[in-house]
Formats: structure tokens, C-alpha cells, sequence
């Protein structure tokens, strides 16, 4: 998948550290963050500016304005699953 340069995609381990979960949250301010069962990140210049994360019933995904529509969607979609 072509990602802009400076981003990156991740699974962090969960419970996710209290930086990624500060983050997750202003994201996806909805999500238990207490039940995620799956979770991806992404990440550009160290700034988390894409979510996309997972718990029993239900799935939520962010992307700042910004980044949107350059294939970090896709990318988090696929990386949560795997």
C-alpha cells in the first residue's frame, strides 16, 4: 500500500500506552478504550493523526482532515484486521 512518506502504520500491543490512548481518545472520543480487542495507528512526523480501532460490537475509525483520502483509511482497515 502507498502511504504519504512521512506516515506510518502500527498495531500497538493493548492495553495501548498512555500517550496512544490520549491520543485514540481525541480521535475517537466514543470508543471504550478499556475493551479494545484491536487497534491501529496511524502515525506521521511522531503525531498520531489516524485511528482506527476495535472492541466487542462495534469499530470506530478517525483520520485528521488533513491526511484524509490518501490511502491511511485502507491502511488502517487492513492493519486492524491482520
Amino acid at each position: 500500500m502507498n502511504l504519504p512518506a512521512r506516515v506510518r502504520v502500527t498495531r500497538p500491543p493493548l492495553p495501548l500506552a498512555p500517550a496512544l490512548s490520549r491520543a485514540a481518545a481525541k480521535l475517537c472520543p466514543q470508543a471504550p478504550l478499556e475493551q479494545l480487542q484491536a487497534a491501529a495507528l496511524a502515525i506521521a512526523g511522531g503525531a498520531v493523526i489516524g485511528a482506527h480501532l476495535r472492541w466487542d460490537g462495534g469499530e470506530e475509525q478517525a483520520i485528521e482532515t488533513s491526511w484524509r483520502g490518501r490511502g491511511i483509511e485502507e491502511a488502517l482497515a487492513e492493519a486492524v484486521k491482520g
